[in-house]
């Protein structure tokens, strides 16, 4: 049979390497994926979270997918509920301070046991779509597992390393609409048999490159902004070197955005990082799926608003942003059960050391300190005059923004 069930002892169970989660080496071991998954460095496997989500015992509706490799039953959907029924069971070895409580788990798991193809079209109709993998993880699947052409997003990753070192590029707008085949044909970029050619060298179209990132980081090109306008906005020294070199031949890019960001990252940093402290957050967030992001996307779309329309708006309008970080905050710390109080004390300070000086003297000087800041987030929502002043809210938004980072982000 292509499918059936079949019970399967947890301790004869192999964890997937190629699981597109957060892959790692064929030839790890069990051992080495749960190491993996208890750092969690990509904020991927959140185990803790899914035992507490899982309630006092284990659902037998939610089966494990798995193909056998020879005679190795080989998990190809269901490794985080596998790790926690394995840490259960002492089969593999977790440091001493993790504490996850685990629900009641048995030791024979029924399993989804399928062919390989079928596996992976099981786990492509679970996660494509369900926000757990983003754009380029799934276009790697696409391609490594189910045969498809690479995408120009993927190509453009694998002569580059240009998503993966900028992660705030790894969104399905700027696959769509900034790093689209035409698009890149007008900057001076080509795919010919899966590989990515230039008229530029490799310094001049490493530049062009950056200056489309740090225009999608700074929220020039957005899904409501300049859409389909990518080159239009430009730095004019882009558009010099693209005019420029427009009759060269297109030859084989080398451009290595590991390599070259330490080459120019200098001048580039200095500039990007005064523009980030006076943005809401100090800057853009990447948060966890969840409550908390949504919230922290609907308060940056509210800040732009206030941006283009504050001509027409009242002088009270900033508390309205103001009540909305209070609220940010109360969710975060809903979100890991604390009170908001305990909340801004157990992560406030941590966020602080990872400021720089410059935003660490702006919050000085709004007020917005360990002792202050609680009473700065409650006074959004009773004193709306006092909560008016929107310097002293980009502050606290600073502030805010570092710690919802702690609790609930990604990693960069």
């Amino acid at each position: 049979m292509d499918q059936e069930v079949k019970y399967v002892n947890i301790k004869n169970l192999v964890l997937w390497t190629e699981n597109p989660r957060d892959p790692i080496d064929e030839n790890a071991t069990d051992q080495d994926i749960v190491d993996r998954a208890i750092k969690d460095s990509s904020k991927k496997w959140t185990l803790d979270k899914l035992a507490k989500e899982m309630g006092e015992y284990y659902d037998f509706s939610e089966l494990p997918t798995v193909v056998f490799h020879g005679s190795k039953p080989v998990v190809y959907d269901g490794n985080r509920r596998m790790i926690l029924g394995k840490i259960k069971y002492n089969l593999v070895a977790v440091p001493s301070e993790i504490n996850v409580q685990i629900p009641d788990f048995p030791e024979e798991i029924p399993c989804n046991v399928c062919i390989k193809e079928i596996a992976l079209k099981n786990v492509y109709r679970k996660h494509s779509d369900s926000g757990s993998w983003q754009p380029l993880e799934r276009d790697i699947f696409l391609h490594k597992f189910m045969k498809e052409d690479k995408s120009p997003f993927l190509i453009l990753e694998e002569a580059t390393g240009i998503i993966s070192n900028n992660p705030h590029l790894n969104q399905r707008f700027v696959k769509d609409e900034v790093f689209r085949e035409d698009i890149l044909e007008l900057m001076g970029f080509s795919l010919k048999s899966g590989i990515l050619h230039s008229v530029h060298n490799d310094e001049e179209g490493y530049s062009i490159l950056s200056d489309v990132s740090q225009k999608v980081e700074n929220k020039k090109i957005t899904t409501r902004k300049n859409r389909g306008k990518v080159v239009d906005i430009l730095e004019p020294s882009s558009l010099q070197i693209i005019e420029r070199n427009k009759k060269n031949n297109a030859r084989l890019a080398h451009i290595s955005f590991e390599d070259s960001k330490k080459l120019l990252a200098g001048k580039r940093q200095t500039r990007r990082t005064s523009k980030k402290e006076s943005e809401i957050f100090g800057g853009k967030l990447y948060l966890r799926s969840g409550q908390v992001s949504d919230l922290y996307r609907d308060i940056v779309d509210l800040h732009e608003y206030y941006i283009k329309e504050k001509d027409n708006l009242s002088r009270s309008f900033p508390s309205i942003i103001r009540m909305a970080l209070r609220l940010l905050c109360e969710t975060a710390a809903k979100d890991i059960n604390v009170a908001l109080e305990d909340y801004v004390s157990n992560n406030y300070v941590k966020a602080k050391k990872t400021f720089s000086q410059d935003v660490k003297t702006t919050l000085s000087s709004q007020n917005v300190t360990e002792t202050d800041i609680v009473k700065l987030l409650h006074t959004g929502a009773h004193n709306y005059k006092a909560s008016s002043n929107m310097e002293q809210t980009i502050a606290l938004s600073i502030a805010v923004g570092g710690m919802i980072k702690i609790t609930h982000g990604k990693i960069e």
